[in-house]
C-alpha cells in the first residue's frame, strides 16, 4: 500500500515537472505544419500517463510539434487489449505506425524518439 502510494506520488511529480519544464514547440510555416499533421495521422502512442519513459517520449513529440494520438494503455481496457494483440505485449511507450496499409509497433523510448527525429525534425 505504501509502495503504491509512493509510486503514484512520484509519478505525479514527474508529470508536474514535465508540465513546468516542457520545451518550446518547433515553429513551422503553415504548409510544413500541415504536412507534419498529415504524416502524423498514421501514428498513435500507447502510454501510461505517469511513466517516465512515456513522459520523455511525449516531451519530444511536443518539442517536434507532432500531434500524435495518445492512447492510455493503463486505464482504457480497449487500448490495452489493442496493444497486447497488435504489439504482442503490454509495454509502454509503444508507437503504432500505420503506413501504406502496414502496421508496425515500435517499443522503447529511445527508438521511438530516434524515429520521430528522423521523420519530423527536417520538416
Amino acid at each position: 500500500m505504501i509502495v503504491k502510494a509512493l509510486r503514484v506520488g512520484l509519478g505525479q511529480l514527474i508529470v508536474f515537472g514535465d508540465l513546468i519544464s516542457r520545451p518550446a514547440k518547433r515553429k513551422r510555416n503553415a504548409a510544413a505544419q500541415a504536412a507534419v499533421e498529415q504524416q502524423a495521422k498514421g501514428l498513435a502512442l500507447y502510454q501510461f500517463h505517469a511513466c517516465p519513459f512515456c513522459v520523455k517520449t511525449r516531451r519530444n513529440l511536443h518539442r517536434l510539434n507532432v500531434p500524435v494520438a495518445l492512447r492510455d494503455a493503463k486505464n482504457d481496457p480497449l487500448h490495452r487489449q489493442a496493444l497486447l494483440e497488435g504489439g504482442g505485449r503490454v509495454k509502454v511507450p509503444c508507437l503504432r505506425i500505420e503506413e501504406a496499409g502496414e502496421v508496425t509497433w515500435m517499443y522503447e523510448s529511445k527508438a521511438i524518439i530516434a524515429y520521430l527525429e528522423q521523420r519530423f525534425a527536417s520538416i
